[in-house]
């Protein structure tokens, strides 16, 4: 990385900087992701490699300006590791999996406070994509005790999300007023599925991909028959949507 960076390496790594190198992080990140939900170990193999070289990219830049470099950052990381861990490293006793998370909470509670932070919430990034950026908020929210008693609780909330945007659209509210609805029904869906231990990224992504076989199929019927995707109509492509719902459906049985 420093060969790169240094007078006589690459003209383009020499002009990045914090800001041009995280979208390039993020990406990296997602295809990481792509490999996991596939469970391709050479595709994980080589993303893996795409991140690890990216967090260098950015280790090497703050080297440069004289903030930290990639031992910092290792060493900061063993360190926490160490520090939140105390039934491993410690006196600290735990036998189930269960209690971790909660005491890794209080131990992460206990270090914002040395940290000028106004509110719990402030540890949680506001770049991170919504569902998680959700999920997290909630989280912190449940940990000092802001929390519904059962899964069913949610439900009636939802419910009660569902009529105010339904209440919202009779009115003909304005956009804005719409939106907040419908993000207050998006969170409430994320406590379901907080409540029920279901990732709500997972969920969605796994009805994404139900989408895309199924569409797919409906593309590929409709090209053997000679039809084209934006003449079909409705009422035949809802007719393609069942039968690929019906073919995906006998496959699993």
């Amino acid at each position: 990385m420093a060969r790169l960076r240094d007078p006589g390496g690459c003209p383009w790594d020499r002009e990045q900087s914090f800001a041009t190198i995280k979208d390039y992080f993020l990406e990296e990140a997602y295809e990481l992701l792509d490999a996991v939900e596939t469970g391709d170990a050479e595709a994980m193999r080589e993303e893996l490699g795409d991140v690890l070289f990216e967090a260098c990219f950015l280790s090497r830049i703050a080297e440069e300006q004289g903030l930290f470099d990639v031992y910092d950052a290792i060493g900061a990381i063993v360190e926490k590791l160490v520090r939140r861990h105390p039934h491993v490293f410690g006196e600290e006793k735990v036998t189930e999996a269960s209690e971790v998370p909660g005491r890794w909470a209080k131990l992460k509670a206990q270090e914002a406070k040395h940290k000028a932070r106004a509110s719990i919430l402030d540890g949680v990034p506001k770049s991170l994509p919504t569902l998680l950026q959700a999920l997290r908020i909630s989280e912190r929210a449940v940990n000092v005790g802001f929390e519904w008693e059962t899964v069913h609780d949610v439900l009636v909330k939802l419910d009660e999300e569902i009529g105010e945007l339904k209440a919202a659209m009779a009115r003909g509210e304005p956009q804005e007023r719409l939106e907040d609805e419908l993000g207050d029904m998006l969170f409430t869906m994320v406590n379901v599925g907080r409540k029920l231990g279901v990732s709500p990224h997972d969920a969605l992504r796994r009805t994404l991909e139900k989408f895309r076989r199924r569409f797919g199929r409906i593309e590929a019927w409709l090209r053997e028959n000679g039809e084209k995707l934006d003449e079909a109509g409705l009422e035949r492509l809802e007719a393609l949507w069942q039968a690929a719902k019906t073919e995906e459906n006998d496959k699993t049985q």
